[in-house]
């Protein structure tokens, strides 16, 4: 009986964790994307001038006008503070949101000023929405393990940076993972005085720690990376330390949508000239090995819808992306059709399950291998 059973996970782990059930046909849909910072935050914080010419509550509900008449699948967001009713009043009817992890706001009784330094807002001003009907299945929110600048390069201490992890399943059942994120900023000054250098090195470390994270999560769901990333390629060597670094592994490939579809995919060289178009925001996407796949249809950059009345409603220009999904859907075995029948169950390491308390996953059901969700 035990040789059966370890012959059994044998042969799964051979056809990989990925394979389902021969009866479902190859699957291909498209969906819809965008990233934006939306410049949320405050004129000032304490005593400091932050974001005197930022959108403010007026422009942020021009920012959600112009959101909603895009109508994406998936809009990631960042900086979205202080003004996070107005950003979103245009799109609660048609769409679901994550958690609002607050805006920067600190009343005077509440300032210690023997020990500034120590002020650090909990918010990240994160926030991902999606279209009524697409399902989240599970939700992270990580912060950077490494961050710089307190009172100074861009103020990225005084806020709790980081990424959010969200599966999603889309409304034809098709399975994905997004990140939403902020890494930390350069300002022009300090990086024509050469003097960045510690923003670049936590950047690095960002860029690593978000690897760690994806590949310990890799399944055979495709995964899409979006967000303010500050990073541009000749400036951050993000080709090597995370591109080229899961794409060594064998367990999947990674692609930039806006380099593969704007740029002819060619990445431009660490240490050389800067990419004319470029953007500080990206959106990039990873195939697993043997798993399901996205194909990035198109990508813009959208300048001139952005602007009202000669200038632009905020610091950054949103980054559209279409996704084809191609793969097959799970079998969607749920666990109403196996309950009450007499199953032998086991989960890919051998142990015997029951079957009233499965979670959603990978099973060996009576010797065949099937998903159930």
């Amino acid at each position: 009986m035990k040789r059966n059973i370890l012959n059994r996970i044998f042969a799964a782990v051979a056809v990989s964790c990925c394979m389902f059930s021969s009866a479902n046909a190859q699957m291909q849909t498209s969906f819809t994307m965008a990233t934006l910072n939306v410049d949320g935050l405050p004129g000032q914080v304490l005593f400091f001038n932050v974001n005197q010419d930022g959108p403010k509550s007026g422009g942020s509900e021009l920012i959600s006008e112009y959101l909603a008449s895009k109508g994406c699948d998936i809009f990631c967001l960042q900086e979205n503070f202080n003004y996070h009713q107005e950003i979103l009043s245009r799109l609660f009817a048609d769409y679901e949101y994550d958690e609002w992890s607050g805006g920067i706001i600190l009343e005077d009784e509440e300032i210690d000023y023997d020990h500034l330094q120590d002020i650090k807002f909990e918010c990240d001003g994160l926030n991902m929405v999606w279209k009524k009907g697409i399902q989240t299945t599970n939700y992270e929110r990580k912060a950077w393990n490494k961050s710089f600048g307190k009172f100074s390069h861009e103020f990225d201490e005084m806020i709790t940076k980081g990424f959010r992890r969200h599966e999603l399943t889309l409304g034809d059942g098709s399975e994905i993972v997004v990140y939403n994120m902020h890494m930390d900023a350069s300002s022009q000054r300090d990086e024509a005085e050469m003097n960045d250098g510690e923003d670049r090195e936590a950047r690095l470390s960002q860029w690593i720690q978000l690897r760690e994270d994806i590949l310990g999560h890799l399944d055979c769901r495709p995964v899409i990376i979006a967000g303010d990333m500050n990073s541009l390629y000749h400036r951050d060597d993000v080709k090597t330390a995370f591109i080229d670094a899961i794409t060594a592994t064998g367990k999947a490939t990674v692609g930039d949508a806006w380099i593969e579809k704007c740029n002819g995919g060619t990445y431009p060289l660490f240490s050389g000239e800067a990419l004319e178009g470029e953007l500080l925001d990206k959106i990039l996407y990873i195939n697993p090995t043997g798993g399901n796949s996205v194909v990035p249809t198109s990508v813009s950059v959208d300048k001139e819808g952005y602007i009202v009345d000669g200038t632009p409603l905020g610091d950054h220009y949103p980054l559209f992306a279409t996704f084809e999904f191609k793969g097959r859907k799970a079998s969607g075995m749920n666990r109403q059709n196996i309950d009450g029948k007499p199953s032998e169950i086991y989960d890919l390491r051998g142990i015997r399950q029951d079957s009233e308390n499965l979670q959603k996953g990978i099973y060996i059901i009576n010797g065949n291998i099937q998903f159930v969700k």
